[in-house]
C-alpha cells in the first residue's frame, strides 16, 4: 500500500509534538475525557484512512485556523466531530470506508462531541455536490490549544503557530497543485508566511460567521 507510506510519516510527526496546553489527538490520552487509552491510536487510524483515500483525488483543501474540542480532539479530522462519523446514516461513508468510532468518554457526552464548524462545512460542501473525497479539511495549527481546561478551545499563539509550520508544510506536500482555501484570517496569515499561494479566503464559520463562509464558498465554487 505505497500510498499510505507518506501519510504514516506525516501521521507520526503530528504525533511527535508535545507542548504545554497544547493536546495532541494523536498521541494524547485526555484520561478524563477519552473513552480508554486507545483513544489516540483510533484517531490516528481514522486520519490515515481520511488522507489516504483523498491522495491523487482532493480538489480543493480547506485550512483553518486550529482543532478544536468538539472536533478534531476527538474525531483526529479537522473541521469533522466524532458524532458525525459514527453517525453513518447523516453521510455515510463520506469520510473513509471502514469503522469509524468515538473517542470521548459516553458518560462526558452520550451522543459524542458536535462541532458547529464540521457542521457547518460538511454541509455546504454537500449542498455545493462536492463528494467528501473532493476536498480535504485542516487547520494550520494541527492540534487542540487548550483553553482554561481541555473542552475550551483558544487561539494558538505565534510561537505555536511557528512550532506548526512544519507540519503544515508536510500536509501541504501531500496534496500538490491542489488549490488551498483560507478559512479565516488567522490560517490566511500562516499561509501568507509561507507564501502559498490561495484561491480564495473565506470568514471562519465560527462566531457568527455561517452564513459569510457559505457565501464565500459559493462564490469560490460558483
Amino acid at each position: 500500500m505505497k500510498k499510505a507510506d507518506p501519510v504514516e510519516r506525516f501521521i507520526a510527526q503530528l504525533a511527535a509534538l508535545s507542548r504545554p496546553r497544547v493536546f495532541n489527538p494523536w498521541a494524547d490520552h485526555d484520561q478524563v475525557n477519552d473513552f480508554g487509552p486507545q483513544a489516540p491510536a483510533i484517531r490516528r487510524d481514522h486520519l490515515r484512512r481520511y488522507l489516504v483515500e483523498r491522495l491523487g483525488r482532493a480538489r480543493v483543501l480547506l485550512v483553518a485556523e486550529a482543532a478544536g474540542y468538539q472536533g478534531a480532539k476527538f474525531s483526529g479530522i479537522a473541521m469533522t466531530s466524532e458524532r458525525q462519523l459514527v453517525a453513518s446514516g447523516e453521510i455515510g461513508s463520506d469520510f473513509f470506508d471502514g469503522p469509524r468510532r468515538r473517542t470521548s468518554r459516553e458518560a462526558v457526552r452520550p451522543a459524542g462531541f458536535t462541532e458547529p464548524t464540521a457542521t457547518i462545512v460538511w454541509g455546504k460542501m454537500r449542498e455545493a455536490g462536492l463528494a467528501g473525497r473532493d476536498w480535504v479539511n485542516w487547520n494550520t495549527f494541527a492540534w487542540h490549544p487548550q483553553g482554561a481546561d481541555a473542552l475550551r478551545n483558544r487561539t494558538p499563539t505565534p510561537e505555536e503557530f511557528r512550532a506548526g509550520l512544519a507540519a503544515l508544510q508536510a500536509f501541504l506536500a501531500l496534496f500538490p497543485k491542489v488549490p488551498v482555501v483560507a478559512v479565516g484570517e488567522k490560517a490566511r496569515g500562516v499561509l501568507a508566511e509561507l507564501a502559498v499561494p490561495v484561491v480564495a479566503a473565506v470568514r471562519h464559520p465560527a462566531n457568527g460567521g455561517a452564513t459569510a463562509f457559505r457565501e464565500g464558498m459559493e462564490k469560490f465554487l460558483g
